[in-house]
């Protein structure tokens, strides 16, 4: 019981420090306009919220981060921006915790496995948002396909593959100093039963 009880602080105050690394990082990336927008930085610490402290706290972690950015900073729009980005991060937090956490082994493959699907699956999601909105004319103009790709690979390519390198880098610097430690074989076995 103490232990949970200690797990459950742990994962609440990691949480708390990627939702404040997802409010501060975009000023940083921001100071290079080049390219500061398409490094995706409020991606990175609610894919890694996910995978450390799992499914709940990466889906709590990626809605709340731009609607907080939004609310405290003005950037981006509320509408239809944040409110897209909430659903998108979102996805991004609970696919990679839960894929990850309910990987037979949690190795650096298992992670990057998990890593792609749960980008996948968050632009999927922000595609269907923005298609959804658009359909209804809640947008100025219209979302297609064309602007959808633009918006979700093209344009974001350096972000995407800073997430492939970092994370997994990230992931397994934690494992390495136990910090994080991946799960093995005999602990999913004994998870399991």
């Amino acid at each position: 019981m103490k232990t949970r009880l200690h797990d459950n602080i742990k994962k609440m105050v990691l949480a708390a420090m990627f939702l404040a690394i997802g409010q501060v990082l975009p000023f940083l990336t921001g100071q290079i306009p080049e390219i500061g927008r398409m490094l995706l930085p409020m991606h990175l610490p609610v894919l890694l919220c996910g995978f450390i402290c799992g499914w709940p706290y990466g889906l709590a972690v990626g809605f709340i981060c731009p609607l907080m950015r939004s609310a405290l900073f003005g950037i981006p729009v509320i509408f239809p921006m944040a409110v897209a980005m909430a659903f998108e991060l979102a996805a991004y937090g609970f696919l990679a915790g839960f894929l990850f956490t309910r990987a037979r082994w949690q190795c650096v493959l298992s992670l990057f496995r998990s890593l792609v699907i749960a980008m996948l699956g968050g632009r999927i999601v922000y595609g269907v948002f923005m298609a959804l909105i658009s359909a209804f004319g809640l947008t100025k103009d219209p979302f297609t396909f064309a602007a959808f790709i633009a918006a979700e690979f093209t344009g974001c390519v350096p972000g995407i593959i800073l997430q492939l390198i970092a994370i997994p880098l990230i992931m397994l610097a934690l494992d390495r100093t136990h910090m994080v430690p991946f799960r093995k074989k005999e602990s999913a076995e004994k998870a399991d039963a």
